[in-house]
């Protein structure tokens, strides 16, 4: 594990949630260019505390990342910063896109509403250095032409849908600039999918163990992340 930690610079991490009670949750990291895990745990959680004891035990072991490939969660972006300053931190933009599209709802009837709506419909269609460029700008007109509206109406009117729209208008705003370094860097991920499918299939085979008690748990996925890496 050692050796693995040091050679990977470019990581995806995630967690996933198991049972709602108990501490039945794993973490991973998947190193970017092999599809590999390279460290995973069950019994961590992604709150401040798990993660902060986390990360320095895999500074201490050699991990050294130069990039992470991460979903919106605030606790992974802050204490993976203050473990290592100089990290780029990759937004997932599926999860930017899944997310913005559910908050600006299927069928938008506000003009500001849809015009962010495309927005988000668009943002997987960024490849080159020029279609970044060109939807930053997007971005930018979109929010000097609605956003500060929107900011300042919102304590005036309520409800959901427009609530879910403030949500819509600021996430694409914070995320912007940690959404495309994968252009420029070829090995960093764009999406956590890759961990995601990872997940997905552990799952299946551990719900085949329906009579594997809660004390046998962590060796079970110790064996299993031992035997399927990837």
């Amino acid at each position: 594990m050692k050796q693995r930690l040091q050679n990977s610079e470019h990581l995806i991490l995630d967690g996933t949630v198991l049972h709602r009670r108990g501490n039945d949750a794993i973490y991973a990291l998947m190193d970017c260019s092999t599809n590999t895990l390279v460290y995973a745990a069950y019994g961590v959680r992604e709150g401040a505390k798990d993660l902060q004891r986390l990360y320095k035990k895999l500074a201490q072991a050699g991990l050294t990342p130069k990039s992470a490939t991460i979903d919106g969660n605030p606790q992974q972006a802050k204490y993976l910063s203050l473990q290592w300053p100089q990290i780029v931190l990759q937004r997932c933009i599926v999860h930017v896109q899944r997310q913005g599209l559910r908050w600006c709802r299927r069928r938008p009837t506000r003009t500001d509403a849809k015009h962010l709506q495309r927005l988000y419909f668009d943002l997987m269609e960024v490849k080159t250095p020029h279609d970044r460029e060109r939807y930053i700008r997007r971005v930018e007109q979109w929010d000097q032409r609605f956003g500060s509206a929107i900011r300042q109406a919102r304590r005036i009117t309520g409800g959901w849908v427009f609530s879910d729209l403030v949500l819509a208008a600021r996430m694409i705003v914070r995320a912007l600039p940690d959404m495309f370094h994968f252009i420029n860097e070829p090995t960093i991920a764009f999406s956590t999918n890759a961990l995601e499918g990872y997940f997905s299939r552990l799952k299946e085979k551990y719900r085949g163990h329906r009579g594997l008690l809660p004390t046998h748990r962590e060796r079970y996925f110790q064996w299993y992340f031992h035997l399927q890496p990837r």
